[in-house]
C-alpha cells in the first residue's frame, strides 16, 4: 500500500457515481489523477472509478452489480439524491428519479460491497430528506433514521454540505459526520465574476433571507468584514400550502443599504420565490445590487420568475454549486453562475484516503483572508 507525504493510505481509493452523479465524480476523479499520476504512475493514471450497474426491472424493482471488487478498497460513494434528470422504465412509462429512488439505490450499492471495502464514505451534497430533521408534531424523522441506516449497513462516514440542520448528525454520535460549506467558493465565483464588487462595509452588506439562515450569514458576514442584516418571515400559522405555512411578509432588521450591493445568503432555493421577494424588498431599500448565493439550486418551479425579476433590475446574479443537478438551459441563463465544486470533492477525497485531516478544508477563514488581499489589497493597507 502506497503512500502520500509519509502518510499510509486506508486502502485502495475507490470512486463509486450513482446515477446522476456521474459528471461531478469525473471531474473529481480528473483531479485526484492530476495529482497522483507523476507520484505513482508516471503520465498515465488508471483513474479509481469502480463500475456498478444499477438494473431496474419492469416493475420498478432494481438490484445493483458491482463490476469490480472492493475488498480492502477505501470507497467513496457520490450520490445526489435530488437528480431528477435521470429517469427509469416503469411498466412502459419513463419515471424520474425521486429521492427515494436515489436513496434505495445507494443502499443496493452499499449492499453490492458486502461488507468487504476497508472503508465506505458516502457523499451526499444534499442530505436526504435534510428539511425533515426534528419534529414538532406527530410526524416522521425521515433524516435520523436514514442517518442511522446507512452507518448500520456499514457506512463509516457521511459527508454532507450545507446540511439544513447539522444537529440532525446527533443521530449517529458515533460515526463520522463532516458537513462541509462551500464559502470559500462561492467568495471566489463571486470575486471572478463581478469585477467591480467591493467587499467592504461601506460598500456591501450580507443578508440573511430568514432568522433560520442566520448562523450561515454570520459566518460570510465575519469572514468578510461586512455588516449583516436579516429579513423576518411572517408566516400564516393557521394555514398549510404546499407543505408549509405561507409567508405574509417579509420585514427587514438591519441598518441603512442604500447604495449597497447586497449579498442574499441561504442553503436551499426550492422556487426561489422567497428569494425574489426578498430581492425586491432590498431594492425598495435601496439596494444599488443584488446577488443571491445558495449551495442548492433546486429551481422547483423553473425560472420565468428569475428572468423577469433580471429584466426588471431586482436580481443580478445566482450563484449556486453544481452539487446538485444542473438543468442545461440554466447554464444559459445570463443572471445565472455556477460554483464547481468538483475540485473540494477531490482535496477532501485525497485528503482523507491518506488519513490526513481535513479540518483545514472545513474551516477557510485563512484562504478567505488570501483571496480578499490578492483581489483587493486597497482594504488590507
Amino acid at each position: 500500500m502506497g503512500k502520500i507525504n509519509g502518510h499510509t493510505r486506508v486502502g485502495e481509493l475507490g470512486i463509486i457515481a450513482m446515477r446522476g452523479s456521474e459528471g461531478l465524480a469525473r471531474k473529481a476523479e480528473s483531479w485526484i489523477c492530476e495529482w497522483r499520476k507523476g507520484e505513482y504512475w508516471g503520465d498515465d493514471c488508471p483513474g479509481f472509478s469502480l463500475p456498478v450497474k444499477l438494473v431496474r426491472f419492469s416493475t420498478g424493482e432494481g438490484k445493483a452489480l458491482l463490476d469490480h471488487t472492493t475488498r480492502g478498497h477505501d470507497v467513496y460513494i457520490i450520490c445526489d439524491v435530488f437528480n431528477y434528470g435521470v429517469t427509469y422504465k416503469m411498466y412502459g412509462m419513463d419515471v424520474p428519479m425521486s429521492p427515494d429512488d436515489h436513496y434505495q439505490d445507494l443502499k443496493r450499492v452499499i449492499g453490492s460491497i458486502g461488507g468487504k471495502a476497508r472503508r465506505i464514505t458516502v457523499i451526499m451534497p444534499m442530505l436526504y430528506e435534510g428539511r425533515q430533521d426534528n419534529r414538532t408534531y406527530r410526524e416522521s424523522l425521515d433524516c435520523a433514521i436514514a442517518l442511522q441506516e446507512l452507518t448500520a449497513m456499514g457506512v463509516d462516514n457521511i459527508i454532507a454540505f450545507d446540511a439544513h440542520n447539522a444537529r440532525v448528525q446527533n443521530a449517529i454520535p458515533l460515526s463520522g459526520f463532516d458537513n462541509v460549506r462551500p464559502t470559500y467558493q462561492m467568495i471566489k465565483a463571486l470575486l471572478n465574476t463581478v469585477d467591480d464588487i467591493e467587499l467592504h462595509r461601506d460598500k456591501c452588506v450580507v443578508i440573511s433571507p430568514d432568522e433560520g439562515g442566520m448562523t450561515r450569514s454570520m459566518y460570510f458576514s465575519s469572514a468578510l468584514s461586512l455588516n449583516l442584516g436579516m429579513f423576518y418571515k411572517r408566516r400564516d400559522y393557521s394555514r398549510i400550502v404546499n407543505g408549509r405555512n405561507p409567508i405574509i411578509a417579509h420585514e427587514f432588521l438591519g441598518s441603512d443599504i442604500a447604495g449597497k450591493d447586497a449579498l442574499v445568503i441561504d442553503d436551499i432555493m426550492a422556487s426561489g420565490d422567497s428569494m425574489l421577494q426578498v430581492a425586491e424588498k432590498l431594492k425598495a431599500e435601496g439596494a444599488q445590487r443584488v446577488f443571491m448565493f445558495s449551495t442548492f439550486g433546486q429551481f422547483t418551479s423553473g425560472f420565468d420568475a428569475f428572468d423577469r425579476a433580471y429584466q426588471d433590475g431586482f436580481l443580478d446574479k445566482v450563484f449556486t454549486t453544481n452539487l446538485i443537478y444542473q438543468r442545461p438551459e440554466l447554464l444559459e441563463k445570463p443572471w445565472y453562475r455556477s460554483v464547481d465544486m468538483s475540485k473540494f470533492i477531490a482535496y477532501i477525497i485525497d485528503t482523507l484516503n491518506a488519513d490526513n485531516s481535513i479540518s483545514s478544508l472545513l474551516e477557510p477563514t485563512q484562504r478567505i483572508e488570501k483571496i480578499l488581499r490578492e483581489r483587493q489589497p486597497q482594504y488590507f493597507k
